[in-house]
């Protein structure tokens, strides 16, 4: 009854109501082809989140603001960015590739840090989103699609500086500066926040610097950015509720050093290197929590450990890893009466020191700035993919085929081809559809982590999938939208699984996951339909249908069969007074499977949920100052079972621009 009614909600909306920034959005570059293609021309469905639209929504992380795109899962460990899992169309958070800049940040020792970003909310210029499979495009782990987050440089000389503050002991400050000298264009930000948290262990800090420069020469220009940032955080029955005193502490160091140049023959070459820290804490050290003594831990008389049958075997300290990931590749595309070309290669290694994950090092290493902490295992492998693409623009029809050959040191030779096709029926409809082959590596927390509720599996395979799509967009100068149908049919799918009477979550690869979906999508301005008098500005409305056929035999599933059946997005800006306005976010999420409650000892099916954010804005040329409310109805619910997400959440904040010589 709920899937009829959101879907009439839809057909009856886009019967009466239309869209803005149309044109502008026909002619931005987007990144899911390897050639330089525009929007306009894409026979993918891609979905742009662009500045004004992250500026007035009431968010303050880029987890947040995908929670509100198309088919996208954001499932929140914590607020403000601290931890989060993000997937695609129903895919694992190991399977959705992100991206900094064209980059890849996926992390391998696990994806629960993909989205450890050197960079805060307000440097964003806009987020890329390719629903679908993008191996051919991107290589290796953009499985169910990939989210590419753009930054920029300014063409004026500039400063802004954000203040925020909140309930919970809320506080946010940032302060970024545009320079232009001559040909070098200079952005840098510093940020910083911090809560005591919503609940007992959940408070966090974090704080960032990010650096972006651009030198025009000649023929092109010379792209360079680097980025820290350093997150400590409560992680309240993170991992598991048995033991919820967690702690994580995590730090991503990065730089990228671009060129993109040449005229009729475009070529772009990239090197880059990216370091990131993990010290997790199953028992939290520090002021009133636990206090080492000798080699145990205690707090308050009580010595933390793990109850055996024959007693309490105690925990002796943290688990520690730091992964090295550096890489480089060359594009290069060109224009021919035949078409649109590109081709190129990557490689990318990546490394791993640790004292759980990877293989016994014949000598340990100590971990710096810890003065018990020892890596006594490692893990080292490497990536080597070729691409070729080839773009056909023949009237109304629009042909994009290609293919990945990829070596991976741990396996062997693979070839992953994929073709992108439409047809311009009009000005205004296109049809569209695509078949493409896609594959994801294992991490190496799949394949090496013990502990004591998981057991890796050194042995697994990579996952491989061939995916089908078919569907219509909609643009004109008032709307966009589109329509899709696809169906991924996954083999060697990894999951961490167990059995009723088990109690140790085990990796393995599932032999067969299919999924099939539909998603509807429209965006409107009620503005251009009418006139400018009209005070709703946009209108955006979505929805996504998810359903797998699986072989898992008797297995309980952790994260590949725990997917959002359904999902259903309204968002609506309007002006309320003159230089007053507001923005409204509405999400209603039904989870398929169930969740083991820890509190009632049995599975527990996830309860559908609905939220509302909403943000009011006060906006002059230079100033923006803001009150917002998350989940404004004060609702209980749950991205993952047994972590309590917050309840109402106000804020507010300010923020000031200005130029200077």
């Amino acid at each position: 009854m709920r899937i009829t009614f959101c879907l009439l909600i839809v057909l009856y909306v886009s019967n009466i109501v239309a869209q803005t920034d149309t044109l502008w959005m026909e002619e931005i570059e987007v990144s899911a082809y390897r050639a330089p293609t525009l929007y306009s021309e894409s026979s993918r469905v891609i979905s742009i989140i662009t500045k004004d639209e992250i500026s007035n929504a009431p968010v303050q992380s880029i987890q947040e603001i995908l929670e509100y795109a198309l088919n996208v899962d954001i499932r929140q460990r914590g607020v403000g960015g601290v931890q989060s899992d993000v997937s695609i169309r129903g895919g694992s958070f190991d399977q959705a590739l992100i991206l900094l800049n064209g980059v890849q940040f996926n992390d391998p020792q696990t994806g629960h840090h993909n989205l450890d970003l050197p960079v805060d909310i307000e440097n964003i210029e806009r987020i890329e989103i390719l629903e679908g499979p993008g191996s051919r495009i991107f290589g290796p782990n953009a499985f169910s699609g990939a989210i590419n987050i753009i930054t920029g440089t300014s063409d004026t000389n500039n400063a802004k500086i954000s203040l925020l503050a909140g309930e919970n002991s809320l506080y946010g400050v940032s302060f970024s500066i545009s320079n232009k000298i001559g040909r070098i264009k200079n952005y840098l930000s510093v940020s910083k926040k911090s809560t005591d948290g919503y609940i007992n262990n959940t408070d966090f800090g974090i704080f960032n610097v990010y650096y972006r420069s651009a030198y025009k020469i000649k023929n092109g220009k010379f792209i360079f950015q680097a980025g820290w940032i350093d997150k400590e955080f409560g992680a309240n029955d993170f991992y598991t509720p048995k033991y919820p005193d967690q702690f994580e502490n995590t730090k991503t160091t990065f730089f990228d050093l671009k060129f993109e140049g040449g005229k009729k023959v475009k070529i772009s070459p990239n090197i880059y290197w990216k370091r990131h820290k993990d010290k997790f804490e199953l028992f939290r050290e520090g002021k009133n929590w636990y206090k080492k003594e000798g080699d145990v831990f205690v707090m308050n008389g009580d010595t933390a450990g793990f109850p055996t049958p024959v007693g309490l075997y105690p925990y002796k300290g943290h688990n520690y890893h730091m992964t090295d990931v550096y890489g480089g590749g060359i594009s290069v595309s060109f224009n021919s009466s035949f078409g649109r070309t590109a081709f190129g290669s990557t490689f990318r290694s990546e490394n791993i020191l640790s004292n759980v994950l990877g293989e016994t090092m014949e000598h340990t290493k100590p971990v710096k700035g810890e003065a018990d902490g020892v890596f006594t295992k490692s893990k080292s492998r490497e990536n080597l993919s070729f691409f070729a693409e080839h773009n056909i623009y023949f009237g109304r029809i629009t042909i994009s085929a290609g293919m990945l050959l990829n070596w991976n040191s741990d396996y062997d030779w693979k070839i992953y081809p994929g073709i992108d096709m439409s047809y311009k029926l009009n000005d205004i409809f296109k049809i569209f559809g695509s078949v493409n082959n896609s594959l994801r590596m294992p991490t190496f927390t799949d394949l090496y982590y013990q502990g004591p509720t998981n057991i890796g599996n050194p042995n697994l395979k990579p996952e491989e999938a061939t995916s089908f799509e078919v569907g219509l967009k909609i643009s004109n100068d008032f709307m966009t939208g589109n329509l899709s149908l696809f169906r991924r049919n996954g083999k060697n799918i990894i999951d961490w699984v167990k059995l009723n009477d088990t109690l140790k979550w085990e990796s393995r690869n599932i032999t067969n996951l299919h999924t099939n979906g539909l998603e509807i999508a429209m965006q409107f301005s009620l503005k251009n339909m009418f006139n400018k008098k009209t005070p709703i500005e946009y209108l955006r409305v979505s929805y996504a249908y998810l359903d797998m056929e699986k072989n898992s035999k008797d297995y309980i599933s952790k994260y590949a069969l725990d997917y959002l059946k359904n999902k259903f997005v309204v968002g609506i800006q309007h002006k309320i007074y003159k230089n007053i306005g507001a923005s409204w976010q509405y999400i209603y999420q039904d989870r398929a499977e169930k969740y083991f409650d820890f509190e009632k000892a049995e599975e527990t099916e996830y309860d559908p949920f609905s939220l509302l954010d909403v943000r009011v804005f006060w906006k002059r040329k230079n100033l923006n100052v803001y009150f917002e409310a998350t989940n404004l109805f004060d609702k209980k619910y749950f991205d993952f079972g047994n972590i309590e997400m917050p309840g109402r959440w106000i804020r507010a904040g300010v923020v000031l621009r200005f130029e200077y010589l």
